[in-house]
């Protein structure tokens, strides 16, 4: 795999961003903002990087490193000095600015007046935390020099919570930015960057979270199996160390959200379950690790989808890469680095078909959402499931006009995800049973299924990876 690949939307819109920042502005205010946030290792530098490249535009990149405020003000002093910004060379008169008011106003004094430019704040959260006054320094200088110049201004985050609140109410920066989120790369553009099969791409999202990082040591057209044998004799492996860094990172200091995290990737799902397998923790002290979790995005907490309310709340860990890591890598890295990485491959595969099968069901109602208008009959606006205290019944589809309690269930689906067995009159009974008891349907609800093999049975709407592929255009 070699250049750059995917993230055709994101390109575009920073694209058209520095056009209309080069059209001008009847305002006189042609300075645009773009807030870009999204989970670390995901791409988000390097998509910036590949724009400004294909740009031509003069640029300043200023990377924060987090160390201190002093360090942080003379890394961008510097940077500004050695940028292809045309007056970049001004920026040794002013000197070494001593506050970030000082520091911004040198930068507007040295952006082009004539021609558009490009300035990029990254990791722009560790900014926020070193100076309780960085916000509003940033909103200043926006306000009063850079909107007032052709100049495009991105500021880059990996804290997600932080960067969401940054454009909220009562924040300097509110409404001055747009805001991009940068996801990873979906099953389509992987399947297109590595010369994979609908249903191999699949399995390479699950294992890659759909990683930039992780992929390009994905050998084209691989499977699974050679990829990982690869990847598994390896230590230094992006697929092995990517995990500890995502944790360090993200939870430095909260070792109880680690725990709970830890739990939840070991296929715990339940409020209770969860507490017993980190060791017994009290309820509040869960409550409030969830709810760090859920808040960054890092977990996802879900209801049960009918026309009845529920309070049955199920946790799972959002981001693919991570959860597969987690069930798999975190506890064999020990092994690896004895150079017995084939004994790690040997307990994936034996505990691969029912890990797929749970974890392809968040990505096939993701697809589902996005394909519903045209698989899914009319009222198809929310994808989600169902389950019971006991999980009987336990449906792993449910498409309803809205959530958490629908008013009214368009069709009721199962999941059979296995590379041999295709959906057969069994499944079809057993769904048939199962939609009879979720609330909200009747015995002329529509039945579907998906599934990785196809079905035998004619007539019942069967979508397979084929068809889910091109809810993400490329």
């Amino acid at each position: 795999m070699a250049g750059f690949v995917g993230r055709a939307r994101e390109l575009k819109l920073l694209a058209d961003l520095s056009t209309t920042v080069a059209a001008g502005s009847r305002t006189g205010r042609p300075g645009k903002a773009l807030l870009i946030r999204g989970r670390r290792r995901v791409g988000k530098s390097r998509l910036v990087e590949e724009f400004v490249e294909r740009s031509g535009l003069p640029s300043l990149y200023f990377t924060a490193v987090g160390g201190s405020y002093t360090q942080d003000l003379a890394g961008f002093s510097a940077a500004v000095a050695e940028s292809d910004l045309p007056q970049a060379h001004l920026a040794v008169d002013f000197g070494a600015p001593q506050t970030w008011d000082a520091a911004l106003t040198m930068l507007a004094q040295v952006l082009p007046t004539d021609t558009p430019s490009v300035v990029v704040l990254d990791e722009l959260p560790y900014l926020v935390r070193e100076d309780a006054t960085f916000e509003g320094s940033l909103q200043k200088a926006f306000d009063r020099a850079l909107s007032r110049l052709p100049v495009l201004l991105i500021l880059i985050g990996s804290d997600i919570g932080m960067m969401e609140e940054l454009n909220t109410y009562g924040r300097p920066f509110y409404q001055r930015g747009t805001d991009l989120v940068v996801p990873p790369l979906n099953p389509a553009e992987i399947g297109d960057m590595l010369g994979l099969t609908s249903a191999d791409a699949f399995d390479a999202f699950l294992v890659t979270g759909g990683l930039p990082l992780i992929l390009e040591e994905w050998p084209d057209g691989a499977d699974l199996w050679t990829y990982l044998a690869a990847a598994l004799d390896r230590p230094t492996s992006p697929l092995l160390v990517s995990g500890e860094r995502v944790l360090a990172a993200e939870f430095p200091t909260e070792t109880l959200a680690q725990q709970v995290l830890a739990a939840i990737g070991n296929g715990e799902r339940t409020f209770t379950l969860i507490a017993r397998e980190a060791g017994g923790m009290s309820p509040a002290t869960l409550s409030r690790a969830l709810n760090v979790l859920v808040s960054r995005q890092m977990v996802t907490a879900e209801l049960p989808l009918s026309t009845q309310p529920s309070k049955l709340t199920r946790y799972r860990i959002s981001d693919p890469y991570l959860r597969f890591w987690l069930a798999f890598v975190r506890a064999g890295i020990p092994t690896i680095e004895r150079g017995r990485g084939e004994l790690v491959l040997r307990g994936i595969q034996s505990r691969w078909t029912d890990w797929r099968g749970r974890a392809i069901e968040p990505v096939v109602r993701d697809a589902l959402w996005r394909l519903a208008d045209d698989q899914l009959p009319s009222g198809s606006d929310v994808i989600g499931s169902y389950w019971t205290r006991t999980n009987d019944p336990e449906i792993d589809i449910v498409a309803a006009d809205r959530s958490p309690v629908a008013k009214h269930i368009a069709a009721v689906g199962s999941i059979k995800w296995h590379d041999e067995a295709a959906f057969d009159v069994r499944d079809l009974a057993r769904l048939a049973q199962h939609r009879d008891r979720l609330p909200g349907t009747t015995p002329e609800t529509p039945l579907f299924a998906v599934s990785r093999t196809g079905t035998r049975i004619d007539g019942l709407k069967t979508l397979t990876p084929d068809d889910l592929i091109p809810a993400w255009p490329l």
